[in-house]
């Protein structure tokens, strides 16, 4: 039983649609988030990466950064450029991109949910970006980006949001980070109370995206527990910045690798040792897997197919079953003595949303060998989840990304 309840968010005044959101903070550099503001002081990158405000090369996690983004913050709601709701709502979150549309519900979730495992996790976090967003999460007293979450989807609740869009004015309606961003207020009392209650139904959630946002939300929420030792249980603490969508609306992007080196082996020795656990073919044309356990690759101006052949695959496992897995123990491991993909410097990892063409540039200039992949699906992500299980890193690319800046939960 999952707890999914209305907020009053601070949100852009309409005027400010398209001048505040900005893409997530964890998927650019310092760099290029200073480039990302340049000429627009409304920008919401001021809030997640502050150290734009500051002199090139000062660290994101100076005190002062963090005392920055609170300031920075507090300046938007102050001069009205953030507004407040009058009550608490659900905000339906629609994205299109490339001609397909997801559709989310904005609203809170809750921090027992999480540590109960109603919310699923497929994902290890880690020590460092938890305490950057630790640090964020109290030095502005709010949620700043929401968690993206997925759940089984319920027709009840599809239709609620759908004929809601369909017959009201959203608020805002712009194009950003390569995608349509449309957003409706839902303030009708009875609309909220039921889809509270039919959430109340789901079974789980599961974290598409956002992990060390999501378990810094409830180590801060846990603290301020602490702090108030007679709290309720119904403060806003308790609960943390979400958007909700149903399966159906995900697509997961391939999440492809390009490697430095072929570990001392010439091209054709390299294609020999392979060879024992895929089926080589050489491909006229850039190569884009069609179906699981297939895989592109390219080196030296060719372009490759590899299949995987039956005695190593391990469909039983849910974890194993997966390409990333496949790939890592049966080539990048065991061939080119990539042990540790996440901290190995010899391997880099590039979003679907780049293309082939991105692939062929890296090999041509700093790399020598690229993998185009088959893209993880909800389905394994949810059933590794379900299992208790972790995916290997790079496994998920989601795109388009959820902008922050659009919904800011404060947590008093």
């Amino acid at each position: 039983m999952a707890v999914f309840r209305a907020f009053k968010a601070f949100r852009p005044a309409e005027k400010y649609q398209r001048l505040i959101p900005a893409l997530p903070y964890d998927v650019m550099s310092s760099e290029e988030a200073r480039e990302a503001v340049r000429g627009n002081p409304l920008s919401f990158l001021h809030v997640d990466r502050a150290e734009i405000d500051f002199p090139p090369g000062t660290s994101p996690y100076e005190k002062a950064v963090y005392e920055k983004a609170n300031e920075n913050l507090l300046n938007l709601e102050h001069s009205g450029a953030l507004i407040q709701d009058d009550k608490p709502c659900f905000y339906i979150y629609r994205q299109e991109m490339n001609g397909r549309a997801q559709t989310g519900l904005a609203g809170c979730a809750s921090i027992d949910d999480y540590l109960n495992n109603v919310i699923k996790k497929h994902e290890k976090t880690l020590a460092k970006k938890e305490a950057d967003r630790i640090r964020h999460v109290s030095a502005t007293n709010a949620n700043t980006g929401p968690i993206f979450l997925t759940y089984r989807k319920n027709e009840e609740i599809s239709k609620i949001i759908n004929d809601f869009a369909g017959s009201h004015k959203p608020v805002y309606n712009f194009e950003a980070a390569g995608a349509l961003q449309t957003v409706w207020v839902i303030d009708d009392d009875d609309i909220i109370s039921r889809l509270g209650k039919l959430f109340a139904s789901v079974k789980a959630f599961y974290i598409a995206d956002g992990h060390h946002r999501c378990e810094s939300a409830v180590r801060v929420g846990q603290m301020k527990r602490y702090e108030n030792s007679g709290c309720t249980g119904n403060e806003e603490f308790n609960f943390f910045l979400a958007v909700a969508f149903p399966d159906s609306d995900l697509r997961i992007m391939d999440y492809n690798r390009v490697v430095k080196d072929l570990n001392g082996f010439t091209p054709s020795e390299f294609i020999g040792r392979i060879s024992d656990s895929f089926e080589v073919k050489k491909q006229s044309r850039p190569y884009s897997p069609q179906q699981k356990h297939t895989f592109g690759m390219y080196l030296d101006s060719q372009w490759y197919s590899l299949a995987a052949k039956d005695k190593i695959i391990n469909d039983r496992n849910p974890v194993d079953s997966l390409d990333v897995s496949v790939l890592q123990n049966n080539l990048l491991e065991p061939v080119l003595g990539i042990k540790d993909p996440k901290n190995d410097d010899r391997i880099d990892f590039i979003g679907g949303i780049r293309g082939l063409k991105e692939l062929e540039r890296r090999v041509n200039t700093d790399m020598k060998l690229a993998f185009s992949m088959f893209p993880t699906t909800v389905g394994e992500l949810m059933a590794i989840a379900d299992a208790g299980e972790i995916m290997p890193p790079k496994s998920t690319w989601f795109e388009p990304k959820l902008l922050s800046g659009i919904f800011i939960h404060h947590l008093s």
